[in-house]
């Protein structure tokens, strides 16, 4: 016998079932007697009882499967702001759109709406994907697309539109902002005898000081506590110094350092400014693991007026967004470039929008670097399927080739731009011929040249540091296996000439002065040399040692050099030096757990070339007056540092005086105390001494007497 609930017209026919099933006591459904039924358990609950358990803690995995009202439109986008268009040319339309949208998945169909009478679309238009994925993946990067001047996507998902109906609309009075003087952001350039400033982060990140480098010792311009939580960076042209919080980046400048601006990206870890000084680049680690729609990861913003100009994702899983920075400017921050997978994608500025609207596909590339002085970008591509490897230049904005070179036998590449852009230094490591070791060679782009011609210069030893001169045609390398060697070349008409090459070098990194002609060999972290050379000659100015150096900091015009033991690297004598360009030590002061020194950087000089020949010509004239100015300036170091000492000495001796009259004073309480005995006199009641001798063994010898 079978029993169905369903068939049942009402609640009575159930009670009947109910009676029947406790009539039979022991006699199953099928009439089988099976002693489970003997007495039915009551279900029912009791009349006091209060149901407090939700649906949702009792089937909320079920709830959550309910049916929404939106499901079926969730792979269904909104795309505003097309181009208004008759039946003409529509067709023209949809290919285009097709191509643009259907390259983040299968379309599954398309819809535009139309005015009354069906002549023309209304400005937008209904994609429907086959999967939610692709609709996602459209929103998140259709949006913000730039057809032409005229045309910017704005793409959303269908199911947003209940959450813009929803929007509640409020009426605000918008009253202008008064304009907020900042000051003179350039007034340390004002400085008559042109001392720089730097900052320093000391006692473990608790202060941060920016001083002035006066002759006699630097001098204290500004101090605050916790100004930043981990560490601060000046920008390209030492206008803005920017600190690091939690919330956010804040930037400072003027004469007092006041707060010029602030942008808001929780968790900020890593910045980097246009050299314009117009844009900020900031990443936030924390936020690039999130698959939100809106992207957090990276934003762009407008320093001036602190606006967000666009945000992009961060794919941590990827080399390409693991480097930094992502995304590198040109010269003049009119373009910021970005490689993904296959591709590079060049922006420009100041819509943030890709240039001519697509990426330059490059399969497999893995290196790009922009030219200091123009608007040139250099890439390379290692080895794939017996195709050799390339370096390509491109011009922009029109993307024209201006040199390919393919390079084989390839291990790894690196870029090296001069500071002028007159050339370009490919560094190809290759596998010797057992391919247990690299050797290295370098090959130099004539960048100035017509039809940029190439430069070889083999070495047989692996390059472990390369720099160009700054201001100059020359550069050094630092070469070899266990004991390196420092050669030195030079480009002279067009070739490149080997100076000198000096053997036996504990040096691990290179650093030019800006001024050009001399550089400092340093070996941080291992030897802690520091060698001093003058290129002019090839002569070794100095060699010191500043035990455990982590960082070597020039000044901007080359007159200084500071060599840093960072509390962030060791842990003991944390300490800056300062050093003279020929490597005469200055001055040694210690820090207390000194973190981060840096120089406040200066924009580059108005004087044309021109004029800095001229200044070079008449250097001879000008030197007389400077030294002269330098002997009054000595002079008057001298006076204030015996005026300082004589300070010193009054103060002393003051301090001496209060405490010889406090010491008379308390005479009387002494000899109470003594039982009038005074004791103050070293020879005083020496009836009352007792004599006591003392031996010392000083030696034992001992001979023996045949």
């Amino acid at each position: 016998m079978t029993l169905n609930i369903h068939e049942m017209e009402d609640e009575e026919q159930w009670e009947d079932v109910k009676g029947r099933r406790k009539g039979l006591k022991g006699v199953g459904v099928d009439g089988v007697s099976n002693g489970v039924f003997d007495k039915e358990p009551d279900f029912s609950d009791p009349e006091d009882f209060v149901d407090d358990v939700t649906d949702e803690e009792l089937v909320g995995d079920i709830l959550r499967k309910e049916p929404k009202e939106a499901d079926g439109y969730e792979s269904v986008i909104v795309v505003d702001n097309i181009p208004v268009v008759g039946e003409d040319r529509l067709e023209k339309l949809d290919a285009v759109l097709t191509k643009i949208f259907g390259k983040f998945g299968p379309i599954e169909s398309k819809n535009f709406p139309r005015e009354k009478g069906g002549t023309k679309t209304k400005g937008y238009l209904f994609i429907e994907y086959k999967r939610a994925e692709d609709a996602l993946e459209a929103v998140r990067k259709g949006d913000g697309y730039r057809l032409d001047k005229s045309h910017t996507f704005r793409v959303n998902l269908f199911n947003d539109i209940e959450k813009y109906e929803n929007f509640e609309m409020t009426e605000k009075s918008v009253q202008m902002q008064p304009y907020k003087d900042p000051g003179n952001l350039q007034y340390f350039l004002e400085d008559e005898d042109c001392f720089d400033q730097f900052s320093v982060i000391y006692e473990g990140g608790d202060k941060t000081t920016i001083y002035l480098n006066n002759p006699n010792e630097p001098s204290l311009v500004e101090e605050r506590k916790r100004w930043t939580e981990t560490y601060t960076r000046w920008s390209p042209q030492g206008t803005y110094l920017a600190t690091f919080h939690q919330k956010g980046i804040a930037l400072w400048g003027g004469k007092e350092f006041k707060q010029i601006q602030r942008f808001a990206h929780q968790g900020v870890h890593l910045i980097d400014f246009s050299p314009c000084e117009r844009y900020l680049v900031t990443f936030s680690p924390m936020q690039a693991g999130r698959t939100s729609d809106e992207p957090t990861a990276i934003i762009i913003w407008d320093i001036f007026t602190g606006a967000k100009k666009r945000a992009f994702h961060a794919d941590m899983s990827g080399e390409e967004d693991r480097q930094w920075p992502i995304f590198k400017w040109s010269n003049d921050g009119k373009f910021f470039a970005r490689k993904s997978s296959g591709v590079l994608s060049v922006y420009e500025t100041p819509s943030c929008g890709l240039l001519d609207k697509k990426s330059i596909k490059v399969d497999g590339i893995r290196e790009f670097s922009w030219s200091p002085a123009e608007n040139k970008l250099a890439y390379w591509l290692p080895e794939q399927n017996e195709i050799p490897a390339r370096v390509t230049i491109l011009g922009f904005p029109s993307r024209q080739e201006l040199r390919v070179k393919n390079l084989f036998n390839v291990a790894d590449i690196r870029l090296h731009w001069h500071k002028q852009g007159q050339f370009l230094c490919v560094k190809v490591d290759r596998y010797n011929k057992t391919k247990k070791a690299n050797i290295s060679n370098f090959e130099i782009f004539h960048i100035k040249e017509k039809q940029v011609p190439v430069d070889i210069v083999e070495l047989k030893e692996q390059v472990t540091a390369f720099a160009w001169e700054p201001n100059g045609s020359k550069f050094c390398c630092l070469h070899g296996d266990s004991r390196l060697s420092a050669s030195f070349y030079a480009v002279k008409s067009g070739k490149v000439e080997l100076l000198e090459t000096q053997e036996r070098k504990s040096a691990s990194h290179i650093f030019w002065s800006p001024a050009g002609q001399f550089v400092l060999l340093a070996g941080l972290r291992s030897s802690s040399q520091l060698e001093f050379i003058d290129t002019a000659d090839m002569t070794i100015m100095n060699t010191s040692e500043h035990l455990m150096v982590s960082d070597i900091e020039w000044d901007p015009t080359g007159r200084f050099v500071i060599s840093v033991v960072s509390w962030w690297a060791h842990k003991i004598d944390n300490a800056y030096w300062m050093w003279s360009f020929q490597g005469r030590l200055l001055r040694k002061i210690n820090v207390d757990r000194i973190c981060q020194l840096l120089w406040r950087p200066r924009p580059p000089s108005m004087l044309t070339e021109e004029q800095i020949r001229k200044v070079k010509k008449d250097h001879k004239k000008y030197a007389r007056q400077f030294e002269a100015k330098d002997r009054v300036l000595q002079s008057r170091v001298s006076k204030e540092i015996l005026e300082k000492r004589r300070e010193l000495m009054e103060e002393f001796l003051a301090y001496r005086r209060l405490n010889v009259e406090r010491y008379q004073e308390q005479t009387p309480y002494r000899r109470e105390l003594r039982n009038g005995v005074n004791t103050d006199e070293v020879d005083s009641h020496t009836e009352d001494w007792d004599d006591i001798c003392v031996e010392i063994l000083v030696d034992e010898v001992e001979t023996v007497v045949d």
